[in-house]
């Protein structure tokens, strides 16, 4: 505890010296939670060397009196990325890895769909995003649950097939951090999560924050994530919280499955600033150099030109570093990372010329209070003018979903009345994807059902939507539902079957188009 205690009475010597957040901020943040409908929000903010704020708003579960306080754990989704890099960070630093260093020199038995790639893929490139696979490829190996231990979801990326060439287009991803974590296990002899707690969680004293879903429902004080359902698509309708189901598979902690109060992120925040020093000590987390090399940004990002009233944030440039962004904001540099695990966002900023970092978070959805308060909190310690962006970023919220739903009861509503072409028993059966496994069709009384294996909450019936096109209803109602295509063969059999979400806004992990089943033969 020496370093929570140095940390508190250094804010409380800084006092007015520091800039400090706007004097109405805090009110403003009850008034957009309140008005938005999150149930908590979480925000810690670190500047000059001190911490100016960790602090909770609104309750930790829909309907019940328990306070977000500055102790309350939130998942913080893929900002934990950053944790992974600083982890292999520390590795290096060690003498155990390089950054350069082949994958596959410390893990034999990985493997990329092409060889060459495999030959090639260094531990750097596990990092940014560049390998050719597409958008969100392979998520639903994690997505949105899974029994599938780390190592053989590793072992399944072999079969994913690549988008692009290597090293040719970004394309962010989660598997490969997957891969990360199962590397620094093969290097330490410890689980990413036991090298995350001793080498990181420990040293910075960040005793609230946890590694695994165990660890998160087992903690009292903790953010319950809540999703809005029932009202056409997911993230329309009814707030409430989500089950046990929703957080981050274990296999995936790597890409993402970090839980951290604002008391402790100040702890990370101020060590980043410190460019890997620990804050009130002499010892470091990793070295200066290393600090350099995980903020050194190496592949740009397309930049996508946005409505007249976001112009301001609209970034000149914007790159991808090791497991963070880098990008310019009113001129200045800006480090940062977004994070959204089911039910709950996330954002980490850092400002490191002003020496100020910024993290917030909540535990629903509403990411119009994460990206609009963040952009607040940026213009206050840029000197630029109020611009009122949580207000810009919920009316553009709302537009957008209320396209979507329309796109979606237009589709529901208009189907072709033709089909299906088989009767429904000539489409049950064993269909198998190489990466993803074996989905199973049976029926179901009068219909259709299906299926998924290691995860919960995808089955559920099919319903018929036009030709030999079906519905998925998942059991879980904040799941995407997705629509089930059957090709036959020139003899009238399921030749394959391929999917694609239903809704256009659908998050991209549930990349249920990168899937193509094929029927498994009975065995003789």
């Amino acid at each position: 505890m020496k370093l929570r205690i140095a940390l508190i009475a250094a804010s409380a010597l800084a006092g007015a010296a520091q800039a400090a957040p706007p004097a109405d901020f805090e009110q403003r943040v009850e008034k957009l939670r309140s008005e938005y409908g999150a149930p908590g929000v979480t925000i810690a903010i670190v500047e000059g060397g001190q911490t100016a704020l960790a602090k909770g708003w609104g309750t930790t579960l829909v309907g019940t009196q328990q306070p977000v306080g500055p102790r309350t754990i939130f998942a913080t989704g893929s900002t934990g990325k950053a944790f992974t890099s600083a982890a292999l960070a520390i590795l290096v630093d060690q003498g155990k890895i390089k950054w350069d260093d082949k994958v596959i020199d410390h893990m034999p038995d990985f493997r990329m769909w092409d060889a060459w790639v495999t030959r090639e893929m260094t531990i750097r490139d596990l990092l940014v995003h560049r390998s050719g696979l597409g958008l969100g490829a392979g998520d639903l190996l994690f997505v949105p649950n899974s029994d599938l231990p780390r190592k053989e979801t590793v072992k399944r990326l072999r079969y994913i097939k690549p988008a692009t060439s290597f090293r040719s287009a970004y394309a962010y991803d989660n598997v490969l951090y997957m891969v990360a974590g199962q590397l620094i296990e093969e290097v330490s002899g410890r689980t990413w999560e036991q090298f995350i707690r001793d080498e990181i969680f420990k040293p910075l004293d960040m005793d609230e924050s946890t590694v695994s879903d165990r660890e998160f429902q087992s903690t009292g004080d903790r953010a319950r994530p809540h999703s809005r359902s029932g009202g056409g698509l997911v993230g329309l309708g009814t707030l409430k919280p989500l089950d046990e189901n929703a957080t981050l598979s274990a296999n995936a902690a790597p890409a993402g499955g970090l839980s951290i109060s604002a008391d402790d992120m100040t702890h990370w925040l101020l060590t980043q600033l410190n460019r890997g020093k620990i804050p009130g000590s002499d010892k470091r987390l990793f070295s200066a150099e290393q600090s350099a090399e995980m903020w050194n940004p190496l592949v740009p990002q397309p930049i996508a030109s946005l409505p007249p009233e976001f112009k301001p944030t609209e970034p000149n440039f914007e790159l991808y570093a090791l497991g963070w962004d880098v990008r310019d904001y009113r001129g200045a540099k800006l480090i940062w990372h977004g994070g959204a695990v089911f039910g709950s966002l996330a954002a980490v900023a850092l400002l490191p010329e002003q020496n100020v970092g910024i993290y917030i978070a909540t535990n629903s959805e509403e990411g119009q209070i994460v990206r609009g308060l963040l952009y607040e909190l940026l213009d206050h310690y840029l000197g630029a003018p109020q611009s009122n962006w949580p207000e810009k970023f919920q009316a553009f919220r709302q537009k957008r979903l209320a396209n979507a739903a329309a796109q979606v009861a237009k589709q529901a509503a208009q189907p072709a009345k033709i089909g299906p072409s088989l009767a429904l028993d000539r489409y049950v059966g064993d269909y198998a994807d190489p990466w993803y496994g074996t989905i199973k069709i049976r029926r179901s009384g009068k219909a259709l059902a299906i299926e998924f294996p290691h995860s919960k909450g995808m089955d559920g019936p099919l319903t018929h939507h036009q030709y030999d096109t079906f519905r998925t209803n998942p059991s879980l109602d904040w799941i995407e539902p997705a629509y089930v295509t059957f090709a036959l063969d020139a003899d009238g059999k399921v030749d394959r079957i391929t999917m694609k979400a239903v809704s256009p806004t659908a998050d991209f992990s549930f990349d249920y188009h990168d899937l193509l089943f094929t029927p498994v033969a009975a065995k003789q």
